[in-house]
């Protein structure tokens, strides 16, 4: 299991985009979303945490590896957000 700190992720749309954007990484991942946590869970596939974090940060949010995390996930690396209707 992998999880993330997704503070960016606010609403259902972003749920979509980042669903769809591991799904493109990794077609066998099951996602668990807690929106109100800005938190995920995957259980992946085939992809490794960079992997997923990637595919996260170009649909346009900063995820932050939590659960035994290294620390080296860095906000900054995040592209700008693509528009979100809740933005």
């Amino acid at each position: 299991m992998i999880s993330f700190q997704v503070n960016d992720m606010t609403c259902g749309h972003c749920v979509s985009a980042i669903t769809k954007a591991l799904k493109a990484a990794d077609a066998a991942a099951t996602v668990r979303f807690d929106l109100a946590a800005h938190r995920m869970d995957i259980e992946p596939g085939k992809a490794d945490a960079a992997e997923l974090s990637q595919a996260i940060k170009q649909a346009g949010y900063a995820p932050v590896q939590i659960d035994g995390a290294n620390g080296t996930d860095d906000r900054s690396a995040a592209p700008a957000r693509k528009g979100c209707c809740c933005s």
